[in-house]
């Protein structure tokens, strides 16, 4: 819905879910995501400044092992990154989330979109940008 389709955007899609299920927040909800653009760029920056455990949904730090919450955060933040070959497979994402993983790599930066507006003979229009450098559709 933000930005431009890769192979991966499957991958993208479900780490977006995987936040918002942890952390109990909506992907738009600026609301609760202070001055972030996003719930998957507010997340990034909890995990930088090591507040990951104020990150997850409190209900569930009760209910699950904090080990498992924080791995779902963790896989969350590996699937939005931006760079979509940096992005695990979706059977790697199930397979560390059926058994876990010690080892997992720290995730990058994740993919930010922006809002901007143009003015287009007159008429203002609402634009969205990607950070992304190009793109490759394969038919």
């Amino acid at each position: 819905m933000e930005g431009i389709f890769s192979t991966k955007s499957d991958v993208y899609s479900f780490g977006v879910l995987l936040l918002e299920v942890v952390t109990g927040i909506r992907r738009n909800s600026n609301s609760q995501t202070s001055s972030f653009p996003s719930l998957a760029v507010y997340s990034w920056n909890m995990w930088k400044e090591g507040k990951i455990q104020e990150l997850a949904d409190s209900s569930l730090m009760d209910t699950y092992s904090p080990d498992e919450v924080l791995l779902c955060i963790h896989v969350g933040l590996l699937c939005v990154q931006e760079n979509p070959d940096d992005r695990p497979l979706m059977s790697t994402i199930v397979f560390v989330l059926e058994n876990g993983s010690t080892t997992l790599l720290a995730p990058n930066c994740p993919t930010y979109f922006a809002r901007r507006r143009i003015e287009m003979k007159q008429i203002m229009v609402d634009i969205q940008s990607s950070v992304n450098d190009c793109t490759l559709s394969e038919i």
